[in-house]
C-alpha cells in the first residue's frame, strides 16, 4: 500500500509537473514598458541586465493583473559599437545592439516572456505622445499617440486619422482591439496599450538605426538594432509595447 500512495507524491514533484505548473501569458497578451535604464553599443556587454517596467496595468485571462510599475527584465545579447573610420571611400562598420526579455515580475510571480516587440518608440517619441498639443485653438486637450490615433481629454473614445472610434481611454489607461498593420495582427480581445495606437507596428523615433529583429518565430523576445551611421542604443525612457506570441511560435 505504502508503495501505490508514493506515486502520486513523485509525480507531483516531477519536473514535468513543475513544468505544467509555470506561468505563462495568453497569445496577444500586450505589456507597455518603459525602458528605466539606457542601453549603449558602445559600453553594453553580452550578458549585462536590461531593466524596464510596465507604464499601464496588464489584465490577464484569468483575471489576476500585472500592475503598472512590473519590472521586466532582460539581458544583452550582443553589442558591437561604433567607431567612424575616416578613411577615404571606407564602408563603415555597422553598431548592432541585440537585447532578449526575460520575463516580467507580478508580486513575487517571475513570468518568463516569449514575445515580439508590436511597436517600439524612443524617448523624444514616447514624451511627446504624453503631451497635449501646444495649440490655444485646441479646447479639447488632443494627445497624438504613437501611430497617429488622437487622444480628447474630454472623452473617452480614441480616434483613428478617419475619425473612427478604435480604442478607449479609461481611468487605468489606454485599452484597445489591436489593429492588423503590416507585419502585425489584428485581435478581437481588450488589450493594454499605454501610448501606442490600436494600429501602431514597427519602431518610431530611433534616427538613423533600424530594427532587423523584433522577435519573431526564430528568436522570440529578441530585439535587434543595427547602424552604419552611429551607436545602436536603446535610450532611457523609450517605450516598447510587446505582444505575447502563440504558443507554437514561443518554442525555439
Amino acid at each position: 500500500m505504502s508503495r501505490i500512495l508514493a506515486l502520486p507524491s513523485l509525480l507531483l514533484f516531477s519536473p514535468l509537473a513543475v513544468l505544467a505548473q509555470a506561468p505563462s501569458l495568453a497569445a496577444s497578451t500586450t505589456l507597455p514598458i518603459t525602458f528605466t535604464r539606457a542601453v549603449d553599443a558602445n559600453h553594453a556587454k553580452a550578458g549585462d541586465i536590461v531593466e524596464a517596467k510596465t507604464f499601464q496595468q496588464v489584465k490577464l485571462s484569468s483575471g489576476a493583473v500585472i500592475p503598472s510599475g512590473a519590472h521586466v527584465t532582460g539581458h544583452v545579447v550582443e553589442a558591437a559599437g561604433y567607431i567612424f573610420d575616416k578613411t577615404p571611400y571606407a564602408k563603415q562598420t555597422t553598431s548592432r545592439l541585440s537585447i532578449h526579455f526575460d520575463s516580467v515580475q507580478n508580486g513575487t510571480v517571475s513570468i518568463p516572456l516569449n514575445v515580439t516587440v508590436r511597436a517600439m518608440a524612443d524617448s523624444i517619441t514616447s514624451i511627446n505622445a504624453y503631451a497635449p498639443l501646444s495649440n490655444d485653438l485646441d479646447s479639447r486637450s488632443t494627445r497624438t499617440l504613437v501611430g497617429g490615433d488622437q487622444l480628447y481629454a474630454s472623452q473617452d473614445g480614441i480616434e483613428d486619422k478617419d475619425g473612427d472610434v478604435v480604442a478607449y481611454n479609461r481611468r487605468d489607461g489606454v485599452y484597445a482591439h489591436l489593429i492588423s498593420n503590416g507585419r502585425c495582427d489584428g485581435g478581437s480581445t481588450e488589450v493594454s496599450m499605454g501610448i501606442y495606437s490600436a494600429s501602431a507596428c514597427g519602431v518610431y523615433g530611433f534616427t538613423g538605426m533600424r530594427a532587423v529583429e523584433t522577435g519573431s518565430v526564430a528568436q522570440p523576445s529578441t530585439l535587434t538594432f543595427v547602424s552604419a551611421r552611429r551607436t545602436a542604443e536603446v535610450p532611457k525612457h523609450s517605450t516598447a509595447l510587446l505582444e505575447v506570441l502563440p504558443v507554437q511560435q514561443a518554442s525555439r
